[in-house]
């Protein structure tokens, strides 16, 4: 049914110079479920998210989400109709604390933008919220450090707070995991299930283990075409993405 889908490409391509990138992507992401975009190294992924955030320009094909067309649309536009990339928006302000920069994120779901001059006192009636906010990802504790000072893995669950201020319908989580302790993962990855309660995810994620936790459907691409589809013990079977993985040094 096509109230069920929230977010379709249709032909999805990208040329850059000769190289094709994304080639003829049809992408159905149904609506409240998380979506596992990966692949191999240069598979496409990363182009292909920057393409439904248009912070790239498509060759061809087309974008709709929730039955619009959103091909062309500027990055902030898609992203007050609901669809917001994390880790892009939401990009954290180092020397201020993490209460302030959730207060920040708020501001702008407000419409007021960066509201430096505003009095203390009307922006202290945010904390509230991003207090919620802080103890949903479980940074309550850290809510007066500044940004730079907080561990690698908190600042991640602090930008997903960052989005969540932003109140998406659906979320575009880039990488959620990388580079991470094995601890931060586990963390990050309960913080994901938690968030995606109540709205739609798409990720791209080299972690096949937290792939394999929290996808409802998965997409592999490889070469920039769609290689495979489905559940993820369909998928970790499917003969051609083993090949697609090994064949790229991936276990």
């Amino acid at each position: 049914m096509a109230d069920d889908i929230i977010l379709e490409t249709r032909g999805l391509t990208k040329e850059f110079k000769g190289f094709v990138a994304v080639n003829g992507v049809d992408l159905k992401v149904r609506r409240g479920s998380i979506h596992a975009l990966i692949g191999p190294n240069g598979a496409g992924k990363t182009t292909c998210f920057n393409l439904l955030t248009h912070f790239l320009t498509p060759t061809t094909g087309s974008i709709a989400f929730n039955g619009r067309d959103i091909t062309g649309a500027a990055p902030a536009t898609i992203a007050r109709m609901g669809m917001v990339r994390s880790f892009q928006i939401s990009a954290t302000f180092p020397h201020l604390t993490v209460l302030e920069n959730v207060r920040i994120a708020l501001q702008r779901k407000r419409g007021h933008s960066f509201d430096f001059w505003r009095s203390e006192r009307a922006l202290s009636a945010l904390d509230a919220r991003a207090r919620e906010l802080l103890d949903a990802v479980g940074l309550s504790e850290y809510a007066a450090t500044k940004a730079v000072e907080m561990p690698y893995g908190r600042k991640r669950a602090l930008e997903i707070a960052t989005t969540l201020a932003l109140d998406p319908e659906m979320m575009l989580l880039d990488e959620p995991t990388a580079g991470m302790t094995h601890e931060d993962v586990e963390r990050i990855t309960a913080l994901v299930k938690k968030v995606a309660a109540n709205r739609t995810v798409l990720m791209v994620e080299h972690n096949l283990s937290v792939v394999s936790t929290l996808s409802d459907h998965i997409t592999v691409l490889a070469r920039g075409q769609i290689l495979a589809q489905g559940d993820y013990a369909a998928v970790s079977k499917n003969p051609d993405v083993i090949q697609a993985y090994l064949g790229a040094g991936h276990a």
